[in-house]
Formats: structure tokens, C-alpha cells, sequence
């Protein structure tokens, strides 16, 4: 009998390893693949090359970015997802103030200062009492470093131009798990809310203690609601 699927599609600036923890805890019960977001400019692109590369039925874990994906895949082929997980996503595009952000971040990129726009966004991914730690700190800029900025060029414009998942949430009817670190400083509880509030049924986790990357900042926690989760989606 074949193990299920489990597609993991991660945020802008973060490579496979930011599921590094989730892999070695669910590998030995699931055949795990990491979706490639680093070669499209479009999230319809995203969410193709996603099904593409995916069995014919998978469980699928989103994050930040890799939720934008996940609602795009939904509108595209929802009999395909077993189940949904949404971490630290949010469903409508993008006002002024975050276009004005992303455009901040690309006149960086193109005056030669992509390092600038790691250390810009550290504090909004990143709890106060966790902004010093070195290990952790390391690994995030090196998922940056290793995303470049031409691949960083390339999500921004796919972010800018997505359009808004909102209305599209209610027809999402897989079961779906939601889960948020309380120190997040890119999606905020009203975002969640509007989550909760559009998928039927969706559960949702708020980590404490945790900011914009539960998957590193609380390893073991976070193994531990996606394998509980998992499990209880069995059939």
C-alpha cells in the first residue's frame, strides 16, 4: 500500500531547509516532497509546477508564500489535496502599504543591496527575544543568500500580482489546520480570522512565543501538530 503524500510549499527568501525539522520527523511514515518556488514569476505558476511535481493525492502544508500557492491550487485542482495546513499565510493581496514595502524591497535589490533586505525583515519575521540568536539568524540569511536576487525579484512580482483568495475560501472543503505564531509580524489576527471565518471548519493553533517561522523558531512543536494532524486525517 503506497505511504501518503505530503507537499510542503515554503515563503519567499527560504529554501528547503527551512522544513528541514518536518522532514526528518515525517519521513519515516511519508513520502515528502518540496515544492519548487523559486523559477516562477507568477503564483499560477507556482501552483502548476506544484501539481506538476505532486502525486495524484497529497496532503499539502503551506507556508507565507507557499499559502498564496496553496489557495491557488485549490481554485485549480482541489480534489487532489487530501488535507490543508496554513502556516503563517493570509488570504487577500496585496494594499498600498505592502505594495510600498515590496517596492522598497525591490529598489534595494536593484541597488545592489539585497543583504539589506534580509536585515530589513528580520524584525518582522523574527520574536524580539529571538532577533540575537545567532544559529537561528544564520540560517535565515542563508536561505536568502542561497535564493538570491533574482529568484527574490521573481517572488515579489508573483506576491504583487496575485490576486485575492477571500472569496474563493469558502469553496476550500478538505479539512484544514491554521496555525500562526503570536509574534508574527507579517500576518496579523484579522487575516486569520478572515481564514477561519471563509474555509468550513478550519481548526486553528496560536503558537506562543513564536514569530513568522514556527517550522525553526519551535521545531518540536510544530512536528508535533503536523504529525497529530496527519495522523488523524487517516481514512
Amino acid at each position: 500500500m503506497p505511504r501518503p503524500a505530503v507537499v510542503f510549499a515554503s515563503g519567499q527568501l527560504l529554501t528547503d531547509d527551512v522544513w528541514a525539522p518536518q522532514v526528518e520527523a515525517l519521513a519515516p511514515n511519508y513520502d515528502l516532497i518540496l515544492a519548487d518556488h523559486g523559477r516562477d514569476d507568477t503564483i499560477a505558476g507556482m501552483a502548476q509546477r506544484l501539481l506538476v511535481t505532486a502525486p495524484e493525492r497529497f496532503h499539502l502544508v503551506a507556508h507565507a508564500l507557499g499559502g498564496f500557492t496553496a489557495f491557488e491550487v485549490m481554485r485549480q485542482q482541489p480534489q487532489r489535496v487530501m488535507s490543508l495546513v496554513l502556516i503563517a499565510t493570509l488570504a487577500p493581496n496585496d494594499g498600498p502599504a505592502q505594495t510600498e514595502r515590496r517596492q522598497g524591497y525591490i529598489r534595494l535589490v536593484e541597488a545592489g543591496r539585497f543583504d539589506q533586505v534580509v536585515e530589513e525583515r528580520v524584525p518582522i519575521l523574527l520574536p524580539p527575544d529571538r532577533r540575537d540568536d545567532g544559529p537561528l539568524l544564520a540560517r535565515v540569511r542563508k536561505m536568502a543568500a542561497d535564493t538570491g536576487a533574482e529568484r527574490f525579484l521573481a517572488q515579489q512580482r508573483a506576491i504583487m500580482s496575485r490576486i485575492d483568495s477571500r472569496p474563493s475560501l469558502t469553496a476550500i472543503k478538505v479539512p484544514t489546520l491554521v496555525i500562526r505564531g503570536i509574534h508574527d509580524g507579517i500576518t496579523t489576527p484579522d487575516q486569520q480570522a478572515e481564514i477561519l471565518a471563509g474555509i468550513p471548519h478550519a481548526r486553528f493553533v496560536e503558537m506562543p512565543g513564536v514569530g513568522h517561522l514556527p517550522t525553526l523558531e519551535a521545531p518540536e512543536e510544530t512536528n508535533r501538530l503536523l504529525t497529530d494532524w496527519l495522523t488523524e486525517q487517516v481514512v
